[in-house]
């Protein structure tokens, strides 16, 4: 759905009250450093039973599938560019996936748990210094043998590692990675009836520390999954994100990413007292959200050095017909890929260069 001037002007001036009044700098340092408690709650209370399993993923994203498994042809009438060309309103047509509403956080975190430490025990061999400075050996790493790989960063319970691994089944040479830095959901994924380690590796990992090595090189993944996870990290630290992420792709990898838009109802339903920044709250449970604009969006990934391939606004009206509601759902998706050549700039001046042909 389209926004009419008037319903965009109520929106903005709902969070300019909302943010009037900002939470405190030491309150914010708290949330800040103490970001894996609230996770660490948050998964004791809820477990796997919070949020719905992500089975529009493939939908907006077919990209996540190898080649072999789905035609070009496919691809392009499940994807968002073809739907979004080929109706005048996509919203109105009954096979147009429905978008669940996410609250996936993803902090970094200072401090580390038992629960953590023996998580993270299976890749201790990696984490030495001499995988800090160099690449894993091909025997190294799980998924080595692979010849497609995906990493979703900030799995939580594996609502899209699920989905993802059911349809791989039928294509043994993909494998996917999945991370989270709370230990709490990555145990959660790894107990899972469904999670089978031939073929997935989950890792506790804090994306916002780029000193810590993956179990993987650098260079080698064909899709990071990135899905209402950048909402949840402090601003300053998310163009720090993207250009880690943007490393671990191979040349024509691609970056799939969904988050929270502006004016999403989700940031208008806030009260004063929860804004931490411009376009930044925090939740009642310490999780913070902030909210894209398309410009942000294509900034970010941009200066990260990827070619935007897709960067759209997803307005959808939601309408609850018990109470009488309706409720705007703003979200931002975008696809971002690594060049398949990286040009390099010369230092020898154009005139030197044309002195010596």
């Amino acid at each position: 759905m389209q926004w009419s001037k008037e319903e965009e002007a109520a929106a903005r001036k709902k969070v300019e009250e909302n943010s009037a009044e900002r939470v405190l700098l030491e309150e914010q340092v708290k949330y800040e450093r103490e970001a894996n408690k609230y996770w660490d709650t948050f998964y004791k209370i809820h477990k796997n039973k919070f949020f719905k399993d992500r089975n529009w993923l493939l939908r907006e994203f077919p990209e996540i599938l190898p080649l072999d498994q789905k035609t070009e042809e496919e691809a392009k009438e499940l994807s968002w560019d073809y739907v979004k060309t080929n109706a005048a309103n996509c919203f109105s047509r009954k096979h147009c996936p429905i978008v669940p509403e996410e609250k996936n956080y993803y902090q970094k975190s200072s401090d580390s748990s038992d629960g953590q430490s023996k998580a993270e025990s299976d890749f201790a061999n990696l984490h030495s210094e001499e995988h800090r400075k160099g690449p894993l050996e091909a025997d190294l790493f799980p998924g080595s043998k692979a010849t497609f790989r995906i990493l979703e960063v900030g799995c939580g319970a594996g609502n899209s590692v699920f989905p993802i691994l059911n349809t791989l089944q039928n294509a043994p040479e993909s494998f996917l990675y999945c991370c989270d830095f709370a230990s709490g959901a990555v145990e959660l994924v790894k107990s899972h009836p469904s999670y089978r380690a031939a073929q997935c590796c989950a890792f506790v990992h804090d994306v916002c520390d780029d000193g810590l090595p993956y179990p993987f090189p650098d260079g080698i993944l064909d899709v990071v999954l990135l899905v209402f996870v950048l909402s949840s990290i402090h601003p300053d630290r998310m163009q720090g994100v993207v250009n880690r992420l943007s490393k671990l792709l191979k040349p024509g990898g691609m970056l799939l990413f969904r988050d929270y838009g502006r004016y999403d109802k989700t940031q208008l339903r806030f009260k004063r007292g929860h804004c931490l920044s411009e376009n930044f709250y925090v939740r009642g449970d310490g999780t913070r959200a902030y909210f894209f604009t398309k410009g942000e969006v294509h900034s970010m990934f941009c200066k990260a050095g990827l070619d935007e391939k897709q960067n759209l606004i997803d307005r959808r009206l939601q309408v609850n017909r018990k109470k009488q509601v309706k409720m705007h759902r703003v979200w931002v998706q975008g696809k971002f890929q690594k060049p398949l050549h990286l040009t390099q700039k010369s230092s020898t001046p154009a005139f030197a260069l044309l002195s010596h042909s």
